[in-house]
């Protein structure tokens, strides 16, 4: 005698939770490669937008909301962060989370010095193995960002003037050199944010457009040196070496009573007496009470 299976109340059939498709579940969590490419992607978005200044230093990076913009999990966001804080792009705070990075001044010297010693070599190897059509392929890129800043495209006009110097090490064909240099400026593009560089695109542009005259001279000596000065001259105008503000002066807002700007010594908090008057000649000679 055989019993016919009993059939499932509806109630034990939706204690069940139903099961996603295959579809579905990517879209939550990404595997394999699918993981690694929406990883990167991340990655390169919130570089860029550092690199091109739409990402200021000290910007709270929202795990949720990353992941809501590029529809995946924030487990996917939080190995994006953990590989720009390896980067020296993010900072990771366990209590507050993730923040576009805030570089010392120690730091941005110490990039800067790196950069230096990087690139014065890259240029005086290139000088003695650069190819006409490398040259022609830098006067092409100088010419985009021309065009991007007489257009006043400043996030494309950014990337361009820093790609200069990567193009430069890749016309070597080593990979390392060019990645490494790539990471330097990223985060010489941050130091820009910063500490403010007046260092003008145009600037940049025209010291760039001599170090290709030099190359395509091959006069290492000289490309050499206009890269060291052009290096100098965007570290120079960061600026690197605040003043240390009158504690008072700081404090008091510049309309308070006893706010004395010009004072080398520190303000004094307590009243002090009325100035007099200062008088100015009138147009008919006489004296005329100044207002302060």
């Amino acid at each position: 005698m055989t019993t016919k299976p009993r059939p499932r109340s509806a109630a034990a059939a939706s204690s069940k939770s139903p099961r996603r498709s295959k579809a579905s579940r990517e879209a939550i969590e990404p595997v394999g490669g699918a993981s690694t490419g929406a990883t990167e992607r991340i990655v390169a978005s919130i570089t860029a937008a550092i690199v091109e200044r739409r990402l200021m230093p000290g910007t709270k990076l929202a795990e949720q909301k990353i992941a809501d913009i590029f529809a995946v999990s924030r487990t996917i966001v939080r190995q994006a962060l953990n590989q720009l804080s390896r980067d020296h792009l993010v900072t990771l705070s366990p209590a507050r989370g993730a923040f576009v990075a805030t570089p010392s001044v120690e730091e941005a010297r110490q990039v800067f010095q790196v950069r230096g010693m990087l690139e014065t070599a890259m240029v005086k190897a290139l000088a003695s193995s650069i190819t006409d059509a490398q040259i022609s392929q830098l006067r092409q890129h100088l010419q985009l960002e021309r065009e991007a800043i007489a257009r006043t495209d400043v996030p494309g006009r950014t990337r361009l003037l820093a790609d200069f110097h990567v193009v430069l090490a890749r016309m070597l064909g080593n990979t390392v050199l060019a990645e490494l240099l790539n990471d330097l400026l990223n985060r010489s593009s941050l130091i820009a944010l910063m500490y403010q560089s007046s260092h003008s695109a145009e600037h940049s542009q025209d010291e760039h457009s001599r170090i290709v005259d030099a190359l395509a001279a091959r006069d290492g000596k000289t490309a050499t040196k206009l890269l060291t000065q052009h290096l100098s001259s965007v570290e120079r105008n960061l600026h690197l070496d605040p003043r240390s503000p009158d504690l008072a002066l700081a404090l008091l807002p510049p309309h308070h009573e006893h706010f004395c700007p010009l004072s080398p010594r520190p303000a004094r908090l307590w009243p002090q007496p009325a100035p007099r008057p200062m008088a100015r000649p009138s147009a008919r000679g006489g004296a005329v009470r100044a207002e302060l």
